[in-house]
């Protein structure tokens, strides 16, 4: 109406966004508009540790447990410590032990460390037989006649292992007639000479033992008793041990001449000692053979091998034997 003041209507307030009505005409759906293009990140993928379970959820070796706020560790990195720990213990136990069992190995056991025999025979233990009560040693100052008061064939060097003994050699309880160590000189005349300086000299007992190897090596040992070192001393060094070559020819053996190769250092203090080889050319079989002189004993021992007989067991038979009397 004229003059009439009219409210002005109110805008209509805009509907909430939802969907569209339909008001029988399909509404063209509302297209976003495209939002520029941004920088491209490369995305980092998340790694999980080998065997993680579900993240969060606990399960698993990988999922980090908690205990309040505080994190109780993560059980891969727990394990593989574990483990290497265990690695070191048993390298350094198999270490450890292997160094123990070639320490506790004989070197010929050792691979890289084998050695071959010297050649020298396996004796028994040796010890000394003991002395009659209050009676002195053979070199005790008191002794002036250099006497053995042991029992001389206590005193014989026994057979090493594995070789066959000689049983004649043992004689009568022990004792060997003369006859049978005059046996070992080739010549007639020599064995009947020598017998006589023996007797003259007052021979009292001869001890002796003999034995053959698995080699084939003869060995023979004749320990000679007398009243006292002198008597010995002018046997040994007036008699049969002369610098060159025996005074007496050994049975087997074409010649005689001293044993340069013996060594110095195998000298028994006490004991004087002569070694003799048959040098080449020899007949069937090679003859060694040493004297010794220690105290009222005088010592023949002899060895002979068809082909040679070796330095090395002679060298140890004549070593431990005077080691015996001195």
């Amino acid at each position: 109406m004229p003059g009439t003041d009219l409210a002005p209507e109110p805008e209509p307030e805009p509907e909430p966004a939802g969907p569209a009505r339909t008001t029988g005409v399909a509404a063209e759906p509302a297209v976003a508009p495209e939002p520029e293009p941004a920088a491209a990140v490369q995305p980092v993928p998340a790694v999980e540790p080998e065997g993680a379970g579900a993240a969060g959820n606990g399960e698993g070796d990988g999922g980090a447990e908690t205990v309040g706020d505080r994190p109780k560790g993560r059980r891969p990195v727990l394990r593989a410590v574990l483990r290497w720990t265990a690695a070191v213990a048993v390298f350094a136990a198999v270490g450890a032990s292997t160094a123990y069992g070639i320490t506790r190995m004989e070197r010929t056991d050792v691979p890289g460390l084998r050695t071959e025999s010297d050649g020298r025979w396996a004796y028994p233990t040796l010890t000394k037989p003991p002395l009659p009560s209050g009676s002195p040693g053979p070199y005790d100052a008191a002794n002036t006649a250099g006497a053995h008061y042991a029992d001389l064939r206590a005193l014989v060097l026994p057979a090493p292992e594995g070789a066959t003994e000689d049983a004649a050699l043992r004689g009568s309880d022990g004792w060997l007639a003369t006859k049978d160590f005059l046996a070992e000189y080739a010549e007639p005349d020599d064995r009947t000479e020598l017998g006589g300086k023996l007797a003259d000299h007052g021979l009292r007992h001869i001890a002796a033992s003999g034995w053959t190897t698995p080699d084939g090596t003869h060995t023979r040992v004749y320990l000679l008793h007398f009243g006292t070192a002198a008597v010995v001393d002018s046997l040994y060094s007036g008699n049969l041990a002369q610098a060159n070559s025996p005074s007496y020819a050994q049975r087997g053996a074409t010649l005689s001449v001293f044993d340069e190769e013996f060594p110095v250092e195998a000298q028994v203090e006490n004991v004087d000692r002569s070694a003799y080889t048959e040098p080449k050319p020899f007949g069937a079989e090679q003859v060694r053979h040493a004297y010794l002189a220690a105290g009222d004993v005088l010592a023949l021992i002899v060895q002979s091998r068809k082909g040679g007989a070796a330095a090395i067991p002679f060298q140890q038979t004549v070593t431990l034997q005077s080691q015996l009397l001195g």
